[in-house]
C-alpha cells in the first residue's frame, strides 16, 4: 500500500508540474505570436516599397542590396550615388579606370540585344533597373529573377539619374552630383579660358575606318564646346551632330587645337589607322600639328561622355591635364 501511495502521489505532481508548464509555454506562445504578427506586419511595411515604373506600379525592396544595371550608363549612375551592382553590361572588356577597383567584384555580362539571363540568375539581384526602350521585350523573363523597374528613356543623363535616385532613395545625393560637376565644369572652363582663349578647337575620334568630328550638337561635341567653352571651327556645319570624314577633308576643318581620341587605344587596328595618319603630309600640314597643340586623350574612359557624371567628370580632369601641360604660363 505504502508504495502505490507514493505511486500516486509521485504521479499527481508530474501531472501538475505538465499541466504549469503546459499553460505557461501556451501563455508565451500566444504573446510571441501576436508579436511577431504586429512586427511581421510592420517589417513587411518597411522592406518594401511600391514605386512608378514604366510597367505600372510594383513594389521592390526597400533597400536593395544587389542591383543589377541593365544599361552601358546605369552602372554609373548606380555608383555615382553610393552603390555597386552586382552585374552590369559592359562594352569594353575592362572597366574604365575610375570603375575598375569598386568594381573588381562586379559581374561583367557584356552587350548584347538580349540580356544575359543566366549571368542574371547567378548574380542573385533583389533589384533589376533597366531602360524601357532595351528591355521592355524581356520583362517577363526579367521579373522572374527579381523586381524589375522599367524607366523611360531620357534625353539629359541628369534626368535618369533623377529618375533612378527614386528608385534607390538617394533623391539629395543625385542633386549633389549633379551640382558638383557643374561646379567642375565652370571651374575648368576657367582655366581653358585663360589658355587658349579664343582660338578654336576641333574633337575628333579615330575609328577602325572613319574619322568622326564632334559639333556642338551632340552629347561629346555639346561638352567641349558648350560646357567647356572651346569654340569650334565656324565652318562646322550647324545642323550636323557628327562628321564621319576622311584624312583628305581635314584640313578644311583647320582648328587650333585637336583633341584626338582613339575610340579604343588597345585596339591595333585602330592604333594601325592612328600611326599611319601621322606619317602623312596632311597631318603634318594641319596648324595644330604644326604649333603642337595635339591632345591625346580617352579611350574607353571617354565612351560614356557626356551621358554619365562619372565620364564627364573623368573627361574634365583629362581635357585640362593634356591643355596644362602643352599651355603653360
Amino acid at each position: 500500500m505504502r508504495f502505490k501511495w507514493l505511486a500516486l502521489v509521485s504521479t499527481i505532481l508530474i501531472l501538475l508540474v505538465i499541466t504549469a508548464c503546459g499553460a505557461k509555454g501556451q501563455e508565451v506562445s500566444t504573446g510571441s505570436g501576436q508579436d511577431y504578427a504586429e512586427s511581421g506586419a510592420t517589417s513587411q511595411e518597411s522592406i518594401v516599397k511600391t514605386v512608378s515604373s514604366e510597367m505600372g506600379e510594383i513594389e521592390i525592396p526597400a533597400t536593395p542590396q544587389r542591383v543589377v544595371g541593365l544599361s552601358v550608363v546605369y552602372p554609373e549612375f548606380l555608383y555615382a550615388l553610393g552603390i555597386v551592382p552586382v552585374a552590369v553590361q559592359n562594352y569594353h572588356d575592362d572597366f574604365p579606370s575610375y570603375l575598375s577597383e569598386p568594381f573588381s567584384n562586379t559581374m561583367k555580362m557584356g552587350i548584347g540585344k538580349t540580356p544575359n539571363f543566366e549571368a542574371i540568375m547567378e548574380a542573385n539581384p533583389d533589384l533589376i533597373i533597366a531602360p524601357a526602350w532595351w528591355s521592355q521585350k524581356d520583362y517577363d523573363q526579367l521579373t522572374l529573377i527579381a523586381p524589375t523597374v522599367l524607366l523611360l528613356g531620357r534625353d539629359d543623363w541628369r534626368d535618369e539619374l533623377r529618375d533612378i535616385a527614386k528608385i534607390v532613395n538617394k533623391e539629395e545625393q543625385a542633386e549633389k552630383v549633379i551640382q558638383d560637376l557643374v561646379e567642375k565644369e565652370k571651374t575648368a572652363a576657367n582655366t581653358l579660358n585663360k589658355r587658349i582663349g579664343d582660338e578654336t578647337v576641333l574633337y575628333i575620334r579615330v575609328m577602325e575606318k572613319e574619322i568622326v568630328m564632334h559639333g556642338e550638337n551632340i552629347d561629346r561635341g555639346n561638352f567641349v564646346h558648350k560646357r567647356l567653352g572651346m569654340k569650334p571651327v565656324p565652318n562646322f556645319p550647324q545642323s550636323e551632330k557628327a562628321l564621319s570624314v576622311s584624312l583628305e577633308v581635314l584640313p578644311e576643318y583647320d582648328a587650333d587645337h585637336l583633341i584626338v581620341q582613339l575610340d579604343d587605344e588597345t585596339n591595333p587596328e585602330i592604333k594601325k589607322r592612328f600611326e599611319q595618319m601621322l606619317t602623312t603630309s596632311l597631318w603634318k600640314n594641319l596648324k595644330a600639328v604644326k604649333e603642337d597643340h595635339v591632345y591625346m586623350v580617352g579611350g574607353k574612359e571617354w565612351f560614356n561622355l557626356g551621358m554619365a557624371p562619372l565620364a564627364d567628370s573623368y573627361v574634365i580632369d583629362d581635357i585640362v591635364a593634356a591643355f596644362e601641360e602643352k599651355n603653360e604660363f
